[in-house]
């Protein structure tokens, strides 16, 4: 009985919220920051890039500096591409 009330307890520990992630989400946003990044990295107009990725619940947030308004755009569509974005915040700001 007690190892069934501690495994509930364990459960309910990583599950998510509005807020926090479970660990299960971490690892998915953590995969898919990565594939945006390499994705940025990747792309030779982007590559110096000084751009910023965070993930949460597959909400990509882009921060940071480009030199370029087409740069800025391009940054954004290519996130869009990568599997598991569900939507793009643009806080980058121009050079």
């Amino acid at each position: 009985m007690a190892c069934a009330a501690a495994a509930v307890l364990l459960l309910a520990g990583c599950a998510a919220t509005r807020t926090q992630e479970g660990a299960g989400g971490y690892l998915d946003d953590t995969v898919i920051t990565a594939k945006v990044k390499s994705a940025i990295l990747g792309d030779p107009a982007l590559k110096a890039a000084e751009i910023n990725v965070e993930t949460f619940k597959g909400r990509v947030q882009l921060s940071g500096f480009v030199s370029s308004r087409p740069q800025m755009d391009m940054a954004v569509d290519v996130t869009r591409k990568v599997k598991g974005v569900t939507s793009v915040a643009n806080d980058m700001q121009l050079k």
